[in-house]
């Protein structure tokens, strides 16, 4: 009888070995009667190649860990070179010779390994399961979310009540008059709370705050650590809105995707301070390329890692957050001190307007631009006057851009401005900032731009979970639509994220209030973010498992990209378009990581795995993308995962999964990058623009 994954997880390494030895006899024969680690790697590698699965997926693997076993590799995540030496480590730990470093995750993984050689996987869940994982998540419209919410917004407005009461300030707009009743004070918050100025009034800053907020439910551990980050420099700011989605009751829905989010680890707080930049092109020096081969203006305020596309953040409020997430990959900004909460301190300066021409004169000069995201920290933090003057920059520059052209001969026309997107976190943090002033400057945006040639206008927005789905981020998703903007979602698959069913039912419920889905990341792989990264293996599981279920024909893809290429109710559609095709969610995202340095990718091949029982990925940049010529001087990149499957499955078993649920991950070892949805690439000219690049060196 097969042992159960459970039972598996919990062996420690003289157990494993033992099991190891009973299941895979052959495998230890060969070691013991190897001459050396090389013997035993011939032995393994005739073996393999004469098995009666020799070709499956998984005897491929164990080809490619042969192969690359010795071989030294630089690791560009941690800069530093290691060797790869996963077979000659089995051979140590089968004859004996093992040192104390070899964690049992090690073992666990090359007995998967092994063990689905022998016997391959041949069953996958079915539709019926993905959706009975997918009831498990509600979102915050649900009738059970929408009664536990209420007495969460109740609770928080009894303590914003006392500190309004003790505040000393009478500067604020949020201010009681003299002599009303308790009952009085209470409808007054009530009123304020429609208000997301009141929010970031009240934004929550400390610890004890945070624990009356949540029904002084915090542990003691918990309190400490978010004491401990402050005194290192880590912001902590989460308004009343967004803590009321936090469930403290024993039961009821869970919320740990929410609390993920708004708690640090006790592995960020220590490793603050010594953040390195994973996505290296943003680190840059005056007059010198990036890592993705691009030269910047100096400032910060503008990132880049391909031709056609910039990230552009504005000296403005945009530079802060509705809240800071714990895995936010910006967190090397706010170490730095380009991103915080001192919004006074964010408003736009005189100079300001100065610099924003300059790097206007950038985009306009620039031979391969067509896309520019403005975000930062959160693009609809700026204020409206200064996000419309930002807008308007774009849109002359665009202009200008266009003019120009008419001058130059087909074939050496400089791209033009294409798509514009906003990058904003606050339709799930903050709702209430989306308001008619704002819908009034992104639909009056989109008319003048589309006269000039723009045709993509796209607020990418960031839902983590189906609870951040209120009344009142639907209301503001309706708003934002009613612009004739596109909204699409970005979601960070971090462990509460990743379990079963999830991130499916987060697609179901973006779609039925008219968002479309974008990218679904990895998280990055550094220490501070150990707690909450998944292994790329689950990635491609939840990809080939459960997304699937929303893949469409060709044909439906054409109808879906015409219905968003034309005016109409986006919501009601997708709806509609979604029962006609008996969908249960639309899979228009890809799942990527954020190399350093090369950009979005999910081509990898496991190559090794660590003492420790990390495996070591190669990856291969995405081909179906343009890059400058540095991605052709690179050698390949391979990255050291900061987590083993085996503790990742010990931490889902801790959510209280089932770890048997996820027991085919162990058998994917390679990914290939997914093209993108057709609607989310870029328009065809008219004409011929120049192959020269620009900014390049």
């Amino acid at each position: 009888m097969r042992m159960k994954q459970k039972k598996i997880l919990s062996l420690n390494i003289n157990q494993l070995k033992e099991l190891f030895i009973e299941q895979h006899p052959k495998i230890i024969e060969f070691a013991r009667k190897s001459i050396d680690n090389e013997d035993f790697k011939r032995k393994l590698y005739s073996y393999i190649i004469n098995h009666p699965n020799r070709e499956s997926d998984v005897a491929k693997n164990i080809l490619s860990l042969i192969q690359n076993d010795g071989l030294s590799i630089y690791e560009l995540s941690k800069e530093k070179n290691i060797k790869i030496e996963t077979i000659s480590t089995l051979r140590n730990v089968i004859i004996g010779k093992f040192e104390n470093n070899v964690n049992e995750d090690f073992i666990l993984d090359l007995y998967f390994q092994f063990s689905l050689l022998e016997t391959p996987l041949k069953e996958f869940p079915s539709k019926k399961e993905v959706e009975q994982w997918m009831k498990r998540w509600p979102s915050s419209l649900d009738k059970e979310v929408l009664q536990i919410r209420g007495k969460n917004i109740e609770r928080i407005i009894k303590s914003l009540i006392d500190r309004i009461d003790n505040r000393h300030s009478q500067m604020s707009r949020f201010v009681f008059p003299e002599n009303i009743s308790y009952q009085e004070k209470y409808k007054l918050v009530e009123e304020w709370w429609k208000d997301w100025r009141f929010h970031f009034t009240f934004a929550i800053k400390s610890p004890n705050k945070l624990n009356r907020a949540l029904g002084y439910s915090l542990s003691k551990e918990m309190i400490q650590t978010i004491y401990e980050a402050q005194k290192k420099g880590i912001p902590f700011f989460v308004t009343p809105y967004y803590l009321s989605l936090i469930n403290i009751e024993d039961n009821g829905y869970d919320d740990e995707s929410i609390r993920s989010y708004v708690f640090y680890s006790q592995n960020l707080v220590d490793a603050f301070g010594e953040i390195k930049a994973w996505e290296k092109e943003d680190v840059v020096e005056a007059g010198k390329p990036n890592a993705a081969g691009w030269l910047l203006p100096a400032g910060n305020n503008i990132h880049r890692r391909y031709p056609d596309v910039a990230i552009f953040i504005p000296d403005s409020m945009g530079r802060a957050c509705g809240g800071l997430c714990a895995s936010c990959q910006r967190m090397y900004d706010f170490q730095s001190k380009r991103l915080n909460f001192d919004f006074e301190t964010l408003k736009p300066h005189e100079t300001w307007n100065n610099k924003l021409k300059k790097l206007m004169d950038y985009f306009e000069k620039d031979t391969q631009i067509r896309d520019i995201l403005i975000t930062g920290g959160d693009a609809l933090m700026s204020q409206n006057k200064t996000l419309h003057n930002i807008l308007e920059a774009v849109y002359k520059m665009a202009l200008k851009k266009r003019k120009a052209n008419l001058k130059r001969n087909d074939g050496e026309k400089y791209a033009e401005l294409q798509r514009v997107r906003l990058g904003s976190r606050l339709p799930a943090y903050m709702p209430m900032k989306i308001n008619d002033e704002l819908i009034g400057i992104l639909r009056d945006f989109k008319q003048k731009a589309s006269a000039i040639g723009v045709k993509q206008f796209v607020l990418q927005t960031h839902f983590q979970s189906p609870i951040e789905i209120t009344y009142e981020a639907k209301k503001a998703i309706e708003m934002i639509l009613s612009a004739g903007w596109i909204v699409t979602n970005q979601l960070v698959y971090n462990v509460a994220s990743s379990r079963r069913g999830h991130t499916a039912q987060l697609r179901n419920s973006l779609n039925n209030i008219g968002v479309l889905c974008y990218y679904t990341f990895t998280v990055k792989g550094f220490e501070e973010n150990y707690d909450v990264f998944v292994p790329n293996s689950r990635s491609i599981q939840e990809q080939k498992e459960e997304k699937i279920l929303g893949e469409m024909t060709p044909q439906q893809k054409e109808v879906l990209c015409d219905i968003f290429e034309k005016n109409g109710d986006k919501k009601k559609e997708i709806k509609e378009f979604l029962d006609k095709s008996k969908l249960p969610f639309l899979a228009t995202d890809r799942n990527v990581l954020n190399l350093p340095g090369i950009g979005k990718s999910m081509s990898f091949v496991v190559v090794g795995i660590d003492s420790q029982g990390k495996r070591i990925l190669r990856f291969d940049h995405d081909r179906g993308r343009l890059h400058s010529h540095v991605i052709d001087e690179m050698e390949d990149v391979f990255i050291v995962e900061n987590k083993s499957i085996g503790a990742y499955m010990r931490q889902l078993e801790q959510l209280g999964e089932d770890s048997e649920e996820y027991a085919s991950i162990w058998y994917y070892t390679s990914g290939i990058t997914e093209p993108r949805f057709k609607l989310y690439e870029y328009p065809e000219y008219n004409f011929d623009i120049t192959k020269w690049y620009s900014n390049v060196i």
